[in-house]
C-alpha cells in the first residue's frame, strides 16, 4: 500500500488564478487609485501650506467732513485672503516664514509691504503709485505649487484691485456730485445776478425818466424865473399906490397951482402929476404881466419837482439792484470756485496716461523663486526618470531566468545564488540609468556641472529598483512583477516632487513616506533644482537602504526556496522507495 505526499502542484495552480485574477484587476487598480487620490479637485488646493506676512503699516486720512479716518488696507487683504478658499494660509513674520520656507513646511511666502495702505490713499492724490504684494516660492520643494499660487495670488489681487477701484470711481462720482453741487450754488447766485440785473435795468429806466422830467422842469423854471407870487403882489400895491397918489394928486393940484407963483415950479409939479396918471394908467399891464409870469415860473418849479422825485425813487430802485448784482456775483464767484477746487488739475508734469493705468490696476503681483526650474521638461524629467528605472528593472526580470533548479541544489551560499542573477540584472539597470542621464542632459538640456550629482543618484536608484525586484520574484516568482505594477500604481499617485503631496486624498499622502519613489523623485528634483543638500542625502541614504534590505530579504528568499526545494527532493525520492 503506497503513501501519498503533498506536492507543489495544487500551490502552482493557485498561484496561476492568483496571477491572473492580478492581471484582470491591474487597469482597475490604475484607474482607481488615480480617481481616488485627486479626491476632491476644488478643496486640494486648500490643503496645500502657504506663508501669510503682513508688514503693512495703517495710515490717516481726513475725510471731506473733516474726520479722521485709519486705513489699513493690509489687513482688509489679509481677510479676503484668509476668508476665502484656497490653500491653509498660516500668518507669521517675515523670519519665520523665511525658514518654514526653506524647511518645506510651506510652499510659498505671500508678504503685504509696509507702504501697502499709503499706495492705496496715493491713487486719490496727484502722485498715485500701484500698490504691491509679493510671492516668493521654492521649486526645490513643488514646481506646480510656485505656478498655482502664482495663479491664486493674481487672483486675489485682480478681485481686491477691482474693489479698490470701485471706491476710487466712487469718489470721483461723489467729487462729481459736490462739483454740481458747487455748480448748482453757481447757478443759483447768476439768477440773483440776473434778477439783480434786471432791477438794475429797471432802476436805470426810471433814472432818465425822472432825468428828463428834471430838464423839462428847469426849462419851465428858467423861462418863468422872472414872475415870482411876491413880484406879482409887489407890482399890484406898486400899480395901487401910483394910482391913488397919482388921483390924490390930481385932486390937490388944481389948489396947490394956485398957491405957486413959480412958473417953473408949476410945470414941474404938472409934469409929475403926468407921470402918475401915465403910470396909474400902466400898472394893469404890468400887474397883468407880472402874474402871467409868477404862474409860469411857479408850473416850472412844480415840473422840475416832480421830475426830481422821480428821479429820486429811480435812484432807490438802481441802488437797490445794484446791490443785489454785487451780492449774486459774490455768490456765483464763490461756487464757481468751489467747483474749480474739486476738479482734479493736470499740467504738463502730470501723465494722466499713468495715473489712468494705476486706477485701473491699482494692486500688482511680484513673483520671485528659490531654487528654480527654468525649464518645464526638467521638472517633469525628475518624475519620470525614477518611473523609467522602475519599469527597467521591472523589463529586466521579465527576460532574466531565475536561479535554476541546479543551482538552488548546488552547495553555493545564498548569497552568491542572489549575487550571479543580481550581478547581470544590474548591469542592464546600470546601462539604463547612463541612457536616462545622458537624455537628461543632452536633450532636457540640464547643466552638465550637475552630471555627477545626477550620475550618481540615478546609479543608486537603478541599482536599488534591480535588487527591490530581485526580491518580489525571489519572494513571489512571477506574481512579484505583478505586485511591482501594483506598487506603481499607487507610487504613481502618492509621489510628490512636480506637484504637492498634501493636493493629494489623505490615505495617499500617508503611504507617501514610504514608497521608494517618493524618494527617488524628491532627490533627483532636489539636485536639478539646486534645493536643500539634505534633502538629496536623505533620498539617498533612504533608497541605498532600500537596496540592502532587498538583497538581505532575496538571500532569505533564496535560502527559503532551496529548503522547500530539499524537502520537495527527498518527498519525492522517499516516494520513489515506495513504489
Amino acid at each position: 500500500m503506497s503513501t501519498s505526499y503533498p506536492t507543489a502542484i495544487p500551490r502552482r495552480r493557485w498561484l496561476t488564478i492568483s496571477g491572473f485574477v492580478a492581471v484582470a484587476l491591474l487597469p482597475l487598480a490604475f484607474t482607481g487609485l488615480f480617481v481616488a487620490a485627486a479626491g476632491d479637485g476644488e478643496s486640494a488646493i486648500d490643503n496645500i501650506p502657504v506663508a501669510l506676512v503682513n508688514n503693512d503699516e495703517l495710515q490717516t486720512t481726513t475725510t471731506a467732513e473733516g474726520e479722521e479716518q485709519i486705513v489699513f488696507a493690509g489687513r482688509q487683504l489679509v481677510t479676503e485672503l484668509t476668508g476665502a478658499d484656497g490653500f491653509e494660509w498660516t500668518i507669521t513674520n517675515s523670519n519665520d516664514a523665511e525658514d518654514a520656507l526653506a524647511r518645506g513646511d510651506v510652499y510659498a511666502i505671500l508678504t503685504v509691504p509696509t507702504e501697502f495702505s499709503e499706495s492705496i490713499l496715493s491713487l486719490s492724490t496727484d502722485a498715485p503709485s500701484q500698490a504691491q504684494i509679493s510671492i516668493r516660492t521654492d521649486d526645490s520643494h513643488s514646481y506646480l505649487t510656485g505656478s498655482v499660487a502664482q495663479v491664486v495670488g493674481q487672483s486675489m489681487t485682480d478681485t481686491f484691485g477691482r474693489a479698490i477701484t470701485s471706491q476710487y470711481i466712487d469718489g470721483i462720482y461723489a467729487s462729481v456730485g459736490e462739483l454740481g453741487g458747487a455748480l448748482s450754488d453757481a447757478a443759483d447766485g447768476a439768477t440773483e445776478l440776473a434778477d439783480g440785473a434786471s432791477d438794475f435795468s429797471t432802476g436805470l429806466e426810471s433814472y432818465s425818466e425822472g432825468v428828463g422830467s428834471l430838464s423839462s422842469g428847469l426849462a419851465d423854471l428858467n423861462y418863468g424865473a422872472g414872475n415870482l407870487d411876491g413880484l406879482t403882489a409887489g407890482v399890484d400895491e406898486y400899480t395901487a399906490g401910483v394910482s391913488q397918489l397919482a388921483s390924490t394928486l390930481a385932486a390937490i393940484n388944481p389948489a396947490i397951482q394956485a398957491q405957486i407963483t413959480d412958473p417953473q415950479l408949476k410945470g414941474t409939479l404938472q409934469a409929475v402929476v403926468d407921470g402918475l396918471n401915465q403910470a396909474s394908467a400902466g400898472g394893469g399891464t404890468l400887474n397883468t404881466q407880472t402874474a402871467d409870469a409868477v404862474g409860469g415860473i411857479q408850473y416850472g418849479i412844480s415840473q422840475s419837482a416832480a421830475g426830481a422825485s422821480q428821479l429820486a425813487d429811480g435812484s432807490g430802485e438802481l441802488t437797490t439792484g445794484a446791490t443785489a448784482l454785487t451780492s449774486g456775483a459774490k455768490e456765483l464767484a464763490t461756487g464757481l470756485s468751489e467747483g474749480a477746487a474739486l476738479v482734479p488739475t493736470a499740467d504738463d508734469s502730470t501723465d494722466t496716461t499713468t495715473s489712468a493705468d494705476i486706477a485701473a490696476e491699482p494692486i500688482t503681483l511680484s513673483v520671485t523663486t528659490d531654487n528654480e526650474v527654468s525649464e518645464p521638461a526638467q521638472a517633469i524629467a525628475t518624475f519620470f526618470i525614477p518611473l523609467g528605472l522602475w519599469l527597467g528593472a521591472l523589463a529586466v526580470f521579465l527576460v532574466l531566468t531565475l536561479p535554476s533548479y541546479r543551482s538552488l541544489a548546488s552547495t553555493a551560499r545564498n548569497g552568491r545564488i542572489v549575487a550571479a542573477t543580481l550581478v547581470r540584472a544590474s548591469i542592464v539597470t546600470v546601462v539604463q540609468a547612463v541612457l536616462l542621464v545622458l537624455l537628461l542632459h543632452v536633450v532636457v538640456g540640464v547643466d552638465w556641472a550637475l552630471a555627477p550629482a545626477t550620475a550618481g543618484f540615478a546609479l543608486l536608484m537603478a541599482l536599488a529598483f534591480a535588487a527591490f525586484h530581485y526580491f518580489l520574484i525571489a519572494a513571489l516568482g512571477r506574481g512579484g512583477l505583478v505586485i511591482s505594477l501594483f506598487l506603481l500604481a499607487i507610487q504613481l499617485t502618492s509621489t510628490g516632487g512636480v506637484y504637492p503631496i498634501e493636493a493629494l486624498a489623505a490615505p495617499f499622502q500617508a503611504v507617501s513616506p514610504f514608497l521608494p519613489l517618493t524618494y527617488a523623485v524628491e532627490g533627483m528634483y532636489t539636485i536639478l533644482s539646486g534645493g536643500s543638500p539634505a534633502s538629496a542625502i536623505t533620498a539617498a541614504v533612504a533608497l541605498l537602504a532600500l537596496g540592502l534590505v532587498s538583497v538581505a530579504l532575496s538571500v532569505f528568499a533564496v535560502k527559503r526556496i532551496r529548503k522547500s526545494a530539499a524537502t520537495g527532493a527527498i518527498l519525492s525520492a522517499a516516494d520513489s522507495r515506495a513504489l
